[in-house]
């Protein structure tokens, strides 16, 4: 008969003691090394067992004379057991097993999804408040609660490699990226019977990949348990259904939605694009009766039903909770103001001019394309010469005719997305008559006449700017509209610039991963400039290697302004102010319109109500009639000189007016229903702080790791930036957790300054620097002892005798009506002053500060430090009923901490809660007080 080993026990196999772990297999006998991490969880096939190696009971020895020594070493077991814990004693499973700390504000969806059986979640909190790390929480916690075994990421192809390393670094998760570029090398890994997505447990994909009807199908037969869907705005269903490119997104996510028992996170910062049938596009795949929601007509049990599956909220929402200092650095923003030179303003006039004519005298679709040439042509020379004359050539070469039959303005819907080629192809329909051709050849040569500095203000303003932030050590990216702009300023900057500033142009003619790439290896130059157009404004990360944004060339859509300041102002940003500078033509008068009528509105009506404005297809119609104004009266335009239209342009100062006020409005109601402020933020950071007691916070991190390296012979000092470590002598084991460098800078906190070794309690060197101090205190034959289970010291911390016991505390939880259970593990602190029969009980936070605070005043004679501890060696007996009595008191306190963990989550389960008796006696000291002077 098999021997049954309870989950929580401690058993010794093969010369080691082990703690049992839960098992789902009666004959499988789970074990992980005491002290040892998640990967060394070993399976003991139990009716296999070889004669020799039988697995028996043990337990943890008392501490004993034998292991007398240095009582500052106690401190490093504390903060070692506590490191090593994965699995802490909590309502909240995934915390022992996250690489960073949330911020209480963050649990808030947490909190949401635990509500509900299936999770079902739209998290559309702002441009960089964290969603990422709020969508890692969820799937982890539900990994640990054993409801998901296999996840996927899908996300935009240029987000895969970010996504892969968030799973890294935050989750300790290896994902495998699947798209078009990894197919082939995955495929040739696995079995020929099985696909990708049955093969690899942790996927991510591209969307554009998984869309295509010949793996669709594939995907949904063996679609994970747990979908992550990023920047789902992109996969709505567009109205009208004019996007056949959404329109397959959204038939993907609809077929994922479709099986209600799959978990479904929607992470966008702009869910509502301004059109309701689009937002109830999204708001249907997380349950479909929101698909005939009334905006306007919302009922108080709609409202409350909603909130449940959306949540959103804004910087302002942000800094409220529990007045923390929030992770986001200040943003100064500033409109800098150009005039054309004299040569391009004679040009300006004659390209309007030129422009103008070719929208005369056409009518039906070719009046459109002419019309649409016509803007494109002017948006191109106002960028940059070089982007106009790209243009102009394109038509003149006539490399490509592209027949159309469009009802929309191109030019506005290639607003709406990243694109940052040039539209040539409206150049290229125009048909000229000889006349015209000759006139495009002048307009070329006068044109390439001003590609020089010199001649273009413009870039001569950027220039300046960009040299005073690299001069104060800021990092600037200057996002332009066409590629053409993008290579044009960057021959500029690096003409103009030191040769030690790394200027590197990033547009869309480079793969996905190859911009990820030229990224990061611009992190590693000392000053920097990055210049890039909108393929890098949307989803990827830029805070950790930039500090500012110019927007060279004005967008027409708002939004996109957010966007682009969003890449550096975001959580994870280390500089405490960003910059934000955008350049317009005082004498363009596009640009005039768009800054003073529209993004200055947009602006203040965030300013004055804490409401971001999105702009959908009505910046398009608002566009529209300010372009048809621009083209068709270009006098009248020129001559305004107020901010708003003034008579002559009512009638488009009012679509904008009223516009935006709907606008308004519409973002207020939403605001009101999904900011989640009825939640206690008390309630959660209490929980949050329990958690940073048991399984030790940033502080405990720097104080273990340079007390337990210093005893190693590591060299550890510490300058402005943070602390630099000298490897040489560690052993060797730990220096391969660590970048090759003979001198390495650390960091201890998140974000992480720049240049600097984040090292968090997940850290492989944290892992294993714990699991040597914890088995060299508990295993002699491991070599000297540098960590003591037991000391004797005199000390002027105390004014009587007093005993501190430091104890491992293991509660087996288990879910009602499941067989899943779980080990938590918590160290613990009692003592007393006096003798065990006449004591005074210090309760654990008075022996916290003992232990992290006395120190030994003399050098105590070993026979007389022998002495002193035999006398608490023949009280074990008494000691070991009140520290079992501490485990019982333990466990009910978690008991509690679920009870109100029920509460806060509406009551979905219960847990019991056993201990594991007799708790682990990982250390006793005692401090004797200093002699009174005669």
């Amino acid at each position: 008969m098999i021997k049954e080993h309870k989950p929580g026990t401690l058993v010794n196999y093969r010369g080691r003691d082990w703690i049992v772990m839960p098992s789902d297999d009666n004959e499988v006998l789970n074990i992980k090394p005491l002290g040892g991490s998640d990967h060394e969880i070993t399976g003991v096939f139990l009716p296999l067992s070889i004669p020799g190696q039988e697995i028996t009971d043990t337990e943890i020895d008392y501490p004993r004379v034998n292991d007398l020594g240095d009582f500052h070493s106690a401190k490093m077991l504390f903060h070692a057991s506590r490191l090593s814990f994965r699995n802490a004693a909590g309502p909240f499973r995934c915390m022992g097993k996250l690489s960073f700390r949330p911020r209480s504000y963050q649990v808030i969806p947490l909190v949401m999804s635990l509500k509900q059986e299936v999770t079902r979640l739209l998290i559309a909190d702002d441009v960089g408040i964290g969603k990422t790390v709020e969508a890692l929480m969820i799937l982890k916690e539900a990994m640990e609660r054993g409801e998901v075994e296999r996840f996927a990421v899908i996300c935009l192809p240029h987000l895969c490699e970010q996504w892969k390393s968030e799973l890294k670094d935050k989750l300790d998760l290896e994902a495998e990226i699947i798209r078009s570029s990894t197919i082939a090398g995955l495929e040739r890994k696995i079995p020929d019977d099985q696909s990708v997505f049955h093969h690899y447990p942790y996927q991510v994909i591209s969307i554009d990949y998984v869309k295509q009807s010949s793996k669709k199908g594939i995907f949904l037969t063996d679609c994970p348990e747990f979908i992550i869907v990023d920047e789902a705005h992109t996969c709505t269903m567009p109205a009208g259904a004019k996007s056949k490119n959404q329109q397959l997104r959204h038939s993907l996510l609809h077929d994922i939605a479709i099986h209600d028992k799959r978990h479904l996170l929607l992470l966008t910062a702009t869910p509502h694009s301004g059109k309701d049938e689009e937002f109830r596009s999204l708001l249907s795949l997380l349950n479909k009766k929101f698909g005939q929601l009334d905006f306007e007509n919302i009922t108080p049990q709609q409202r409350k039903e909603l909130a449940r599956y959306f949540v959103q909220r804004k910087r302002a929402n942000i800094t409220r909770w529990l007045n923390q200092d929030t992770p986001f650095p200040e943003r100064e923003t500033k409109e800098i103001g150009y005039s054309l030179s004299s040569d391009y303003q004679d040009f300006y006039n004659e390209i309007l001019d030129f422009a103008q004519g070719i929208t005369q005298h056409s009518e039906g679709q070719k009046g459109r394309t002419h019309y649409w040439a016509a803007l494109a042509l002017l948006r191109g020379v106002m960028s940059t010469p070089q982007a106009g004359l790209e243009m102009l050539k394109a038509r003149r070469e006539k490399r490509l005719v592209i027949e159309r039959d469009q009802e929309e303005n191109p030019l506005l819907v290639s607003e709406e997305n990243d694109t940052d080629v040039t539209e040539t192809a409206l150049m290229e329909q125009l048909d000229f008559d000889a006349q015209q051709i000759s006139r495009i050849d002048r307009l070329i040569q006068a044109l390439e006449n001003l590609t020089t500095l010199k001649r273009d203000k413009k870039a001569q303003i950027a220039v300046k700017q960009v040299e005073e932030w690299v001069k104060a050590g800021v990092y600037p990216i200057v996002f332009c509209r066409y590629i053409a702009s993008a290579q044009y300023l960057g021959t500029h900057f690096k003409d103009v610039l030191p040769r030690d500033v790394d200027v590197q142009v990033i547009t869309s003619e480079f793969a996905d991963e190859q911009r990820k790439e030229m990224v990061d290896a611009m992190g590693k130059s000392e000053r920097r400039v990055l210049v890039a157009t909108d393929c890098l404004s949307e989803g990827i990360n830029l805070q950790e290697h930039f500090t500012a944004v110019l927007h060279y060339d004005l967008p027409w859509n708002p939004n996109r302004l957010e966007q682009r300041e969003g890449r550096v102002d975001r959580y994870g940003q280390v500089a405490d102010k960003v910059y934000a500078y955008l350049l317009w033509g005082e004498d363009n008068p596009i640009d005039k319109v768009v800054l003073n009528v529209l993004i200055k509105k947009v602006r203040d009506i965030q300013k004055a109500t804490g409401v971001s404005i999105v702009i959908g297809d009505e910046n398009n119609s608002i566009m529209d009639s300010v372009l048809k104004e621009v083209l068709l009266e270009p006098k009248k335009v020129a001559a305004q000189k107020t901010l708003d239209f003034g008579d002559e342009f009512s009638s488009a100062n009012t679509i904008i007016t009223n516009q935006l006020e709907q606008a308004k409005e519409k973002a207020e109601k939403l605001r009101s229903i999904f900011a989640h402020e009825s939640i206690d933020p008390k309630t959660i950071e209490k929980e949050l702080k329990e958690v940073d007691e048991v399984i030790g916070d940033d502080r405990t991190v720097e104080s273990f790791v340079i007390q337990a390296a210093q005893a190693l012979g590591g060299i550890i000092t510490q300058d402005l930036h943070g602390f630099n470590l000298d490897t040489t002598n560690l052993p060797e084991h730990l220096k391969r957790t660590l970048p090759d460098l003979p001198i390495l800078p650390l960091s201890f906190v998140s974000p992480t300054p720049r240049g600097r070794v984040y090292i968090g309690r997940n850290h492989k060197f944290v892992e294993q620097l714990a699991q040597l101090m914890m088995s060299q205190a508990l295993e002699p034959k491991a070599g000297h002892s540098t960590v003591a289970r037991s000391a004797v010291i005199q000390t002027d911390a105390v004014n009587k005798r007093t005993t501190i016991v430091q104890f491992r505390v293991r509660n087996v939880i288990k879910e009602v009506g499941r067989k899943r259970e779980l080990i938590a593990e918590e160290m613990y602190l009692w003592g007393f002053t006096g003798t065990i029969e006449s004591r005074e009980i210090l309760d654990y936070k008075q022996c916290k500060d003992l232990l992290l605070r006395a120190r030994s005043l003399v050098n105590i004679p070993y026979p007389r430090q022998t002495s002193i501890f035999e006398e608490v060696e023949d009280t074990y007996s008494g000691l070991s009923q009140e520290v079992q009595k501490l485990a019982e008191a333990r466990a009910n306190h978690l008991v509690e901490s679920h009870g109100r963990f029920k509460e806060l989550v509406g009551g979905r389960r219960f847990e019991a809660v056993h201990p594991v008796l007799p708790p682990d006696i990982m250390g006793i000291y005692v401090l004797m007080p200093k002699p009174k002077a005669l």
